[in-house]
């Protein structure tokens, strides 16, 4: 059976409860009997789901909204120190805990999966977590997205088994011991808190060294990051790695498009196993690879785990169809990084046949447009057509010099047919303009660029 609640967890209060991270955690707590309340700067689907199972949601930040009686203030690093609730919280003495720190307590007792890398954490936490459902192992999860509803991020189970996803961008992952850690991939990114790739790679040997003794680390065999990764641990840790690499212990023989879905092939234990991913592009094959890697690793037969990972049919924002009007296909992905683009890109350009590919894009951060935004531009170019919209800055202050505009000239200089728009409001109409029959429209991006999707499909119903 699954621990209860950790101490001094019993009546949390959430700054920032409606975000990802934040509103898996208060919903666990509440499942395991906390008394969770918590604010947020506005109202959501993810905090109507927290109402329903009776946490308490204020909305904006006051002061009052602090119960005098929490027994400790959770937050995440987005979290200002100027936060009248967080103020208050120093003023009545009450211990103030990273959301990283409360979501290690959940996991103490039960095993651990801990999911990290660059890129492809949210979807292999979820295939895991479908997959071990499916099976009727009944695990607890946190997850940095909604399955298939709101509030479906996360889940207080029976089971053994917790499966989370390991946030680097704070060097948050840190504070796990996982039984199997994950590592999909270790590229720059997260530029106000990295300044080279020998700091990412440094984060990454600490977390692979909260490993518990006895513990796995599944690891690409592919990708550069992590080959040098390995190469640093020089066999300190159990390490299974997966791929296409000769060397990779999971070796992927094949990945065949099949639509929107995918046959993959892999070698295990010297003998090929087969298995169907119901999402597409190849890079969705390699985290399903990572994720029968790691159930395997904590003693999951792969001939059980391989079938039930075909239960995973994505989550949202992560090519997640939105709709369908006047013969145009919208589609919402969470790509920021250009490395995330250029794989969401390609793997609709190998499900889409002869379909155009058109593309409204929010670059997301200032320091991430400044580092990476020639390289954004260049992945643009693999669309037949794209809309730039304005940076969303999330938690950054604007830096001077740095627009969309890096973005704009970069791709245009790689051939690309790509416009500014400014107002968002625009875009709907920008889009009903350009797009015909047939067309798919990605909006692609971490901030609210993924509202413009039902409006895009409203004015090409009309």
């Amino acid at each position: 059976m699954a621990p209860g609640l950790p101490t001094a967890m019993d009546r949390p209060h959430f700054i920032g409860i409606g975000g990802a991270g934040m509103s898996g955690i208060a919903k666990i707590l509440a499942q395991r009997g906390a008394r969770v309340a918590g604010s947020d700067a506005k109202d959501s689907a993810t905090a109507q789901a927290l109402r329903g199972l009776g946490v308490t949601v204020h909305l904006g930040h006051a002061a009052a909204h602090l119960a005098d009686d929490a027994s400790c203030v959770v937050v995440s690093s987005a979290i200002r120190e100027d936060n009248p609730e967080l103020r208050r919280a120093a003023e009545l003495g009450i211990p103030v805990v990273h959301r990283s720190d409360a979501l290690a307590a959940l996991m103490d007792g039960l095993r651990p999966i801990a999911v990290a890398g660059t890129h492809g954490k949210t979807t292999t936490t979820s295939m895991l977590a479908v997959a071990l459902t499916e099976l009727g192992r009944e695990p607890s999860y946190a997850i940095g997205g909604d399955l298939d509803a709101p509030g479906s991020n996360a889940l207080h189970g029976a089971g053994e088994i917790f499966v989370a996803e390991a946030d680097e961008s704070d060097r948050s992952f840190h504070r796990y011991a996982p039984e199997v850690a994950i590592i999909l991939n270790v590229e720059l990114d997260h530029h106000a808190n990295y300044a080279s790739m020998e700091e990412i790679h440094e984060s990454f040997e600490t977390f692979v060294g909260r490993i518990v003794p006895g513990g796995t680390l599944v690891i690409s065999a592919d990708h550069e990051g992590a080959r040098e990764l390995t190469r640093r641990l020089d066999g300190s840790v159990r390490t299974v790695a997966y791929g296409e690499s000769a060397d990779a212990d999971v070796r992927v023989l094949s990945v065949v498009p099949q639509g929107l879905k995918s046959e993959v092939t892999v070698e295990l234990d010297g003998a090929p196993l087969a298995f169907a991913v119901s999402v597409p592009g190849k890079h969705y094959a390699h985290n399903a690879v990572a994720a029968l890697a790691a159930g395997v690793a904590l003693g999951v037969p792969a001939a059980e785990l391989a079938p039930a990972l075909a239960a995973y049919t994505g989550v949202k924002r992560r090519l997640q169809l939105k709709g369908e009007a006047a013969g145009v296909q919208v589609i919402d992905s969470y790509a920021h990084h250009p490395t995330e683009m250029t794989a969401d890109l390609e793997a609709m350009r190998s499900a889409a046949g002869d379909a155009r590919i058109l593309v409204v894009f929010q670059p997301h951060l200032f320091s991430r447009t400044r580092e990476l935004g020639k390289e954004m531009g260049h992945a643009l170019a693999l669309a037949d057509a794209s809309l730039v919209l304005d940076i969303y800055p999330a938690r950054e202050d604007p830096i001077p010099g740095v627009t969309s505009e890096l973005i704009i000239e970069a791709a245009r200089a790689a051939g690309a047919d790509v416009a500014a728009v400014h107002d968002a409001a625009e875009v709907p109409a920008a889009v009903a303009g350009m797009a015909k029959p047939g067309d798919l429209v990605l909006t692609m991006g971490a901030g609210d660029v993924t509202d413009l999707g039902p409006r895009i499909l409203d004015r090409l119903s009309n």
